[in-house]
């Protein structure tokens, strides 16, 4: 039974996780948070990682009940992401492998949340959809995604937005920059509330991506709709999806929103993975790519 650390740390949050033959047995984690209205830049989120990932190491073993001489290999996110972070936790990453005398694991992290979303889901062949904020998050108090959805509660006027979808494609482009254009106007003139704006935005962004699924579960007839990343802790996200399975005689995996956000056990996961398929990283290539796309992966540990 392998034992895997993996140590996450893509963007603001750093984490260090345990597991051992698909049991979770430990999960630490840690986020640099701004203060409000200022995003994370990649130089202080590295050096927050810096200083706190020894430390998350030491509290996951411990969580385990582990010594290092029990691990069988050190998985690390080698990408996609932020660079300074990722290249903080990539080093820590290589330096316990080789003291430890432990192979290394490079480990996409698109690849993490859905091994783990797999894990926990425990469906035969799901369809996944992957939704993730990372990429275009502006604020972090501690979450500008949730707060956007607890305003979008209160919401009950749909202001009309753009709406993109090309077959399986969509595209936010322009979403964002529309929304800032009008809504001094509406604010002003008592057409909409910051909660209608949120409403507005959670509806047109996550209709989009229902619509997507749907199709794609038309063409693929799967019979699972496996939700993944750190938007799927999104209520309504879950709630538009669910009804469109439902329709469809389909069914929503169980969502665990502990492990969607990033967290360093999904990367142990997608590690334990790799190695059981004998995919190790070899210390020459084990350096980061901010760019590293999914389809990039050759997923050998699947058939």
């Amino acid at each position: 039974m392998p034992t895997v650390l993996g140590l996450e740390g893509s963007a603001n949050k750093v984490g260090a996780g345990v597991v051992r033959d698909g049991v979770i047995l430990s999960n630490c984690r840690a986020t640099y948070v701004t203060p409000p209205g200022h995003g994370f830049a990649p130089g202080p989120t590295g050096r927050h990682h810096r200083r706190k990932l020894l430390g998350l190491v030491g509290a996951a073993l411990r969580d385990a009940g582990l010594r290092p001489r029990d691990l069988d290999a050190v998985a690390f996110t080698r990408g996609p992401g932020m660079g300074s972070p990722l290249a903080a936790v990539a080093a820590v990453a290589r330096t316990l492998a080789q003291v430890w005398e432990l192979p290394l694991l490079g480990v996409n992290h698109c690849v993490g949340h859905i091994e783990m979303g797999r894990l926990l889901g425990r469906a035969p062949d799901p369809l996944v959809l992957y939704v993730s904020g990372g990429n275009t998050q502006i604020s972090n108090e501690p979450s500008p995604g949730y707060n956007i959805e607890v305003l979008a509660r209160r919401g009950r006027r749909l202001v009309e937005l753009p709406y993109v979808v090309k077959g399986m494609d969509v595209s936010f482009s322009g979403l964002l920059s529309h929304l800032q254009a009008v809504t001094p106007k509406l604010l002003e003139s008592g057409e909409a509330t910051a909660e209608d704006l949120c409403f507005s935005l959670q509806e047109t962004a996550f209709s989009m991506l229902t619509e997507v699924t749907e199709r794609a579960l038309a063409l693929t007839r799967a019979r699972h709709l496996l939700l993944v990343g750190g938007v799927a802790c999104n209520r309504r996200l879950q709630e538009m999806l669910r009804t469109m399975c439902r329709a469809r005689g389909a069914e929503l995996c169980p969502i665990d929103e502990r492990y969607c956000v990033d967290n360093g056990a999904m990367i142990a996961q997608a590690g334990w993975e790799m190695l059981r398929a004998g995919q190790v990283t070899e210390l020459a290539q084990s350096g980061i790519t901010q760019r590293y796309r999914t389809d990039e992966v050759e997923v050998t540990w699947r058939d």
